[in-house]
């Protein structure tokens, strides 16, 4: 991280500079939003842009939480922006109602509200990039922050100088660099008051955690600051890493995911690369860990997340999406020639038997049209359930056979079955039932067809 003179004007746009271009945070002849909340950092920010050269427009929000201050701050950037000659956008939030209504904190209500409001902004103006004023104190305070809760090693980054379209080019500078500048350039700005209340986590670290390590360490900040940048370039190296380990341990097949257990079992560090597969389908540290115990479990056991279910197999971890409620009933009218079902078409007609045997077909049943009763039902099979499994006429319940044919658990999920007058009739792709078989006495057969539809 190179160092220069924030006492030195030109010498720190040459600093921002040297910064955007490194980290690529604005494209060539771009403008930029700039985020002012009227404080020093965003009203360096701004002037440092604009004296630069770069086209700025100025966004300011009011959150209506501190009474005539707030009104006091967006007059003052108001009066900021019409300084520099540059267009002024601002818009007032009702943050404790917004609270309120999503229970959620009044700061979290209220980053939601400012970053919603900034990108529709951005976006209706046609400007490519979003700028906020974080410095390098901030991203410090997010990684102590982040190492006090646990982290995993994207905790380690802080905060990062580039979001799609959100950059902060004020992280290679310190708190004291901006003040520098500001008394350098006889800048303005105003306080805010909440930003001397430990109420909020953030200002607790900025009070009470960091100052007494200063003291040990004067240049702590700096320091902490470089780490942050070895962290980030060891976080590439660890990404392509897990990456490699997903393509050749994750197999994707449709909407699942299977991943072989040997192989998995033999990775280490076992615990991080389980982490890191899992953590796309909703699983955080526990979950992750749950999952990864499953390689010790017995066939059957499953982990579920809030959008996916992790089961184990006999030799895999399946990974399946949890399906939304659907309806699991369908009538066949007698007549009707065809039904839709989730990831089916089923055609029905009407042949005679002439004797030369039933073709070998698990995706079509050839039923006795004399042992049906319409209106016939599809549905999805539950526990209970029972038939008799053709050429056995022996009472099973379809758990135990769904045994026999070695179906995982997502496979039994999506198992329907035929029933006629209460009765199953068919096991559907899987088992006919002996009672509705078709004999060398059958004169008319129900041929029911399955075809898979994407």
């Amino acid at each position: 991280m190179k160092t220069f003179n924030p006492f030195d004007p030109a010498a720190f746009r040459t600093a921002l500079r040297d910064f955007m271009d490194r980290e690529s945070l604005l494209p060539a002849g771009a403008a930029v939003l700039v985020a002012v909340s009227g404080g020093a950092d965003s009203v360096a920010l701004a002037h440092l842009l604009h004296t630069s050269g770069i086209t700025i427009e100025i966004a300011h929000c009011n959150f209506r939480l501190r009474g005539k201050e707030s009104d006091r701050d967006e007059v003052f950037v108001q009066k900021f922006a019409a300084q520099l000659g540059v267009p002024f956008h601002v818009t007032h939030f009702d943050t404790n109602g917004y609270a309120s209504s999503s229970r959620i904190a009044i700061q979290e209500a209220a980053r939601l509200l400012r970053y919603g409001w900034l990108e529709e902004l951005r976006t209706r103006l046609g400007i490519s990039v979003l700028a906020t004023a974080h410095q390098m104190q901030d991203s410090v305070e997010t990684l102590w922050m982040n190492l006090s809760k646990g982290t995993g090693i994207s905790g380690l980054h802080g905060i990062l100088p580039k979001q799609g379209a959100l950059v902060r080019p004020l992280l290679f500078a310190t708190r004291e660099d901006v003040a520098a500048y500001m008394a350098a350039e006889q800048l303005a700005f105003v306080e805010d008051s909440s930003n001397a209340s430990d109420k909020y986590t953030r200002n607790y670290f900025r009070h009470h955690v960091l100052p007494p390590l200063r003291e040990a360490y004067p240049d702590i900040v700096r320091q902490t600051g470089v780490s942050i940048e070895r962290f980030r370039e060891a976080e590439m190296l660890y990404r392509q890493a897990v990456e490699e380990y997903r393509k050749k341990l994750v197999e994707q097949k449709g909407e699942e995911y299977f991943i072989p257990v040997l192989k998995l079992k033999q990775v280490k560090p076992l615990a991080t690369i389980a982490y890191e597969l899992f953590k796309p389908f909703g699983c955080n540290t526990h979950l992750a860990a749950q999952a990864a115990d499953l390689l010790d479990s017995m066939p059957g056991k499953f982990v579920t997340t809030a959008t996916h279910r992790i089961v184990r197999d006999r030799k895999w971890l399946i990974i399946t999406p949890l399906q939304a409620d659907i309806s699991a009933h369908f009538l066949i009218e007698e007549g009707q020639r065809e039904i839709q079902i989730p990831g089916f078409r089923i055609s029905i007609r009407i042949a005679k038997n002439d004797g030369r045997g039933i073709p070998a077909d698990g995706g079509t049943a050839y039923i006795n049209l004399a042992e049906i009763r319409f209106p016939l039902m599809v549905r999805k099979w539950k526990q209970g359930d029972y038939c008799y499994p053709l050429g056995l006429n022996k009472k099973k319940k379809l758990s135990r056979l769904f045994i026999d044919q070695k179906l995982s658990l997502p496979a039994k999920e999506k198992v329907w079955v035929l029933e006629s007058d209460k009765r199953i009739a068919w096991v559907m792709g899987i088992r006919l039932d002996h009672r509705f078989r078709v004999t060398e006495h059958t004169e008319q057969m129900l041929v029911i067809k399955m075809d898979s539809v994407s």
